[in-house]
This record gives structure tokens, sequence and C-alpha cells, in this order.
């Protein structure tokens, strides 16, 4: 086989907002033992990471950007915190609230992938989509997400941003990249 790139499609919030949601992530860092979420900037997943192979990267980059929406720029509001209670790797994040823009953006960009790369398929959970920004995962013990989750179920956190665009992101082995973005305009 030979090489693989690793890619993933997000959005991610203005700065101030990645700013905030570091505190949190410090916070994880700091007093609950788990740093993984510090690697990568906070965003809201629309495809999950996949891999293609190296010579395949040319056509992604025009798959993308010839990606179709009939929807401009929306906004999407963060309400508190949400966790995935998963016994093994529990995961607390930021809350996104749905809304159909968004709702749609992520179900078109599943359709076209899955038209465009049906080898490379698409996860059960990017079918159920549940959008959030991660703030405590991997190495967040269970023991340890039991702690926290008694501070973050009832702490409060709002605001809300506009979306104007969403990003294309690579692995480069180090960290994720923006490799293009897609404007909403």
């Amino acid at each position: 086989m030979g090489i693989e790139h690793l890619y993933f499609i997000a959005i991610i919030p203005e700065k101030k907002i990645c700013d905030e949601i570091e505190v949190f992530k410090l916070d994880f860092a700091d007093h609950f033992e788990s740093r993984a979420a510090l690697k990568v900037v906070p965003h809201i997943t629309l495809k999950a990471p996949f891999k293609l192979p190296a010579a395949e990267h040319d056509n992604l980059l025009r798959w993308f950007g010839g990606l179709f929406f009939n929807s401009g720029p929306f906004e999407i509001a963060l309400k508190n915190f949400g966790a995935f209670h998963n016994k093994i790797s529990p995961v607390v994040y930021v809350h996104p609230i749905m809304n159909v823009p968004l709702f749609s953006l992520q179900k078109e960009i599943i359709r076209s992938f899955r038209i465009s790369y049906p080898q490379s398929g698409v996860s059960a959970l990017e079918l159920k989509f549940a959008p959030h920004i991660t703030v405590a995962y991997r190495d967040l013990k269970p023991e340890r997400f039991l702690e926290a989750w008694k501070i973050y179920q009832t702490k409060r956190y709002q605001t809300s941003f506009d979306v104007d665009s969403f990003h294309l992101l690579q692995h480069d082995r180090k960290k994720w990249n923006i490799i293009q973005t897609y404007d909403l305009q």
C-alpha cells in the first residue's frame, strides 16, 4: 500500500471563542490529567478523520472546492457542556445547539463524500450527527471524568458565532493544518 494522508472537515470558531474554549481544555489538563484535546484547535467536526492515498490529494482539493450549498453564512449558539459517557474513553464537550443550516451542511458533506469516496466509508456516528467541541477526551480516565462531570454538568457557558466558512484539514504527523477553506458566501 502507498502513502496515505489523514484529513478531516470542520467548522472552527472565531479566535475569541477558541481562546475561551482553550481555558476549559487547560482546566482539564491541570485538574483532571487530560491533555489530548490541547493538541487540536477547537472545532465542530463535519466529516470525521479519513485516510486517502497521497495520489488522491489534488482530487480531494477539487472535490472540497466544488461542494455546493444553497445556504449562506449562519449562526451557531454554544450553550453549556455535554458528555459522551463512554466507559472506556469518556468525552466532555462544549455543546453547540443544532440548527437547520448546521444539520444541512453536515448532511450534504457526508452525502457528497459517500458518492465521491465510497471506498473510504462513513461511520454510523457521522450519520447520527451530534455536534460538539471537545474539551477532554482520549486520555480522560473514567474516574477523572466522573470528578470533572460533577463540575461541568452544571457549569454555564453561552456564546454564539457566525459561520461563514468551514475547513479541510490535513495531519502532518505532528498537528492538523488547514489546507483549504470553503467560504459560505
